[in-house]
């Protein structure tokens, strides 16, 4: 069997020196020894560290980087008037490009040090929302593009029914998004027959997409197509989403949420970014993980999440990169402590008395990410998936680092050329920083946005 061994390693939240990880058949972690000395045949690191799941993901989203940042005609700009941009965009994507997209996205996901994309994908049907032949080819193109790259898959068809609470009807742009409950259903199980002959870690899961978009009496059985896979919706992000619901369903998103969804620990609520004190902690209490996408929250405009109050009540939390305007696992954790900082006008704010402030956000991301993906439990321990990211010892800001040292000089100092492997349920998709299909991806990628510069 394969066996990574590390100079140091974070196994099962402790720190160990002179660690042989040995993989198994399927992919999972088989054993863990310390204090043993390097061996002929074993793959050799510096630095070896459980790899996150990158959590709330729109792949087709990556092909606008940069190109939404001017002011808009009114002289002012928000989520709303990005949103306008994006659904205009996006009608000109085909599946080859939606596929190739999602290519780069997996593969720029892996070389940042995530082992797991999951997939919120609502990118459903042809424009003016025709479906395709087969109801589920873009989830079929998702699918394609994680066999293309290696990484582990949790996808979660999007449940797209309503263009607001008062039940209009979906506009252009959403129109290739739409579903109700009977077409979800097929599409739900098409995209179960697109993961088939992937690996044994993929995932299958729901997520309607948000209380806006949605029926209430939707919800219970959308939730239950997913089994005891992964449920994730979108939660209280913009002020003008919580005043719609609140003025349509009688209470606030999270509040009506709680009280009228069965929300535990397979539950992943994304962005949180306007929640009241009392919302945040019995959201935290429920089990449920709050999936944060910081540089995405800030691109956008979208809040601060209270990440002191969800962490002083054990509440956990997963990363993910949303609109994948930037990939980067150590920036988007660096972006969370520093609004926290911003709010607070203090320093180390998300650290404890016993952890230092990269030490918890990382091993935060990996238990809340294995749980939000539907991976079981995350970490360096038997029974694991091989989920593991290897960073360079040799790198400027880690040399001499040790223990917690080095968490926080990869999240604070550091970035994606630190990475140095990557393995994604034991299989070896980054070597020296590079992913083993590169050229390719990359290749295939620019040849699609070449096609969209001539369709705008």
């Amino acid at each position: 069997m394969p066996v990574i061994w590390a100079k140091q390693a974070l196994t099962a939240q402790v720190w160990q020196r002179d660690v042989a990880v040995t993989l198994d058949a399927e992919g999972r972690i088989g054993d863990v020894v310390a204090g043993v000395p390097h061996a002929a045949g074993q793959e050799r690191t510096d630095i070896l560290l459980p790899a996150p799941a990158n959590v709330h993901s729109h792949a087709f989203q990556r092909a606008m980087a940069g190109m939404t940042e001017a002011r808009g005609p009114d002289g002012r700009d928000s989520f709303w008037t990005w949103r306008r941009l994006m659904f205009r965009f996006l009608d000109q994507l085909t599946p080859d490009h939606v596929e190739a997209i999602a290519a780069l996205v997996q593969m720029e996901m892996l070389e940042s040090g995530y082992a797991t994309n999951v997939e919120f994908h609502y990118l459903h049907h042809r424009p003016g929302g025709v479906p395709y032949d087969n109801i589920a080819e873009m989830s079929t193109r998702i699918a394609a593009a994680a066999e293309q790259t290696g990484i582990g898959l949790t996808l979660l068809p999007v449940h797209y029914r309503f263009g607001g609470c008062d039940g209009r009807p979906l506009g252009p742009g959403q129109i290739r998004f739409g579903t109700d409950p009977d077409s979800f259903a097929r599409l739900h199980e098409g995209a179960g027959a697109a993961l088939k002959g992937l690996p044994n870690d993929t995932r299958l899961g729901v997520a309607p997409h948000s209380l806006r978009a949605v029926a209430p009496g939707d919800l219970p059985a959308i939730a239950a197509l997913a089994g005891d896979g992964p449920v994730h919706m979108h939660l209280a992000e913009q002020v003008a989403e919580v005043e719609e619901v609140q003025a349509a369903w009688g209470a606030r998103p999270v509040e009506w949420l709680l009280q009228n969804a069965q929300v535990d620990g397979r539950w992943c609520l994304i962005h949180c970014t306007q929640m009241q004190p009392h919302e945040t902690v019995d959201l935290a209490r429920s089990g449920a993980v709050a999936g944060l996408c910081p540089i995405t929250e800030s691109n956008l405009g979208d809040g601060i999440f209270d990440g002191v109050r969800w962490l002083d009540e054990d509440g956990r939390i997963a990363i993910g990169s949303d609109s994948n305007i930037r990939i980067t696992l150590c920036e988007e954790l660096r972006t969370l402590e520093y609004s926290q900082r911003l709010r607070d006008r203090s320093r180390a704010v998300l650290a404890t008395d016993t952890q230092s402030t990269g030490r918890r956000l990382f091993g935060a991301a990996v238990a809340g990410g294995a749980q939000a993906a539907g991976r079981g439990q995350g970490g360096i321990a038997p029974g694991s998936w091989g989920d593991l990211v290897a960073l360079d010892g040799g790198a400027i800001d880690l040399a001499g680092r040790e223990g917690d040292a080095i968490l926080d000089a990869y999240v604070f100092a550091g970035d994606d050329h630190m990475v140095s492997a990557v393995w994604s349920a034991g299989r070896a998709v980054v070597r020296e920083g590079r992913h083993v299909r590169r050229d390719e991806i990359r290749a295939r990628y620019l040849r699609a946005m070449a096609d969209l510069r001539d369709a705008l």
